[in-house]
């Protein structure tokens, strides 16, 4: 029996699970016949190459592979915080220090961050974006308790 992994065969950190729906609808239109039927792995390391790999380590597609930056890796541009809406980390940072949002109900209202969610086949995680926009409004509380 062969063993499954869920280590990046690059970094060989571990990864988040993701279904290979949402992998088809992240890589390029070119690779997505090369999408198998399994579920993969994001890997999570922001200094490594690779975003999606699977289990038995025979699939992998890397950043230039992928239709959008991949917001925790380190050259990520934009860096979205909610893909489904296209809201960057820097919008909802200028929300909170120039608009004086405080909470995610204003960063909702002002940016339209989580609105629409289609987070399945947008989001390069799979996931609802709400505690990447979280930690986005606390960079910016951050920011704006510094300057005050």
């Amino acid at each position: 029996m062969v063993e499954k992994n869920d280590s990046c065969p690059i970094c060989k950190k571990a990864g988040d699970k993701v279904k290979n729906t949402t992998v088809e609808h992240m890589v390029c239109d070119e690779l997505v016949e090369n999408v198998k039927s399994e579920d993969y792995y994001l890997c999570m390391d922001e200094e490594c190459d690779v975003v999606y790999y699977n289990s038995d380590l025979d699939s992998v597609f890397k950043k230039r592979d992928v239709k959008v930056p991949i917001w925790f890796k380190k050259d990520a541009e934009p860096k979205y915080v909610c893909y489904c809406n296209e809201v960057t980390e820097e919008q909802v940072i200028s929300a909170v220090v120039k608009d004086n949002a405080e909470n995610m109900k204003d960063i909702v209202r002002l940016t339209g961050a989580m609105k629409n969610g289609q987070c399945e086949i947008k989001n390069p995680s799979g996931k609802c974006c709400h505690s990447v926009v979280q930690s986005a409004i606390d960079k910016g509380l951050q920011f704006k308790n510094k300057k005050n």
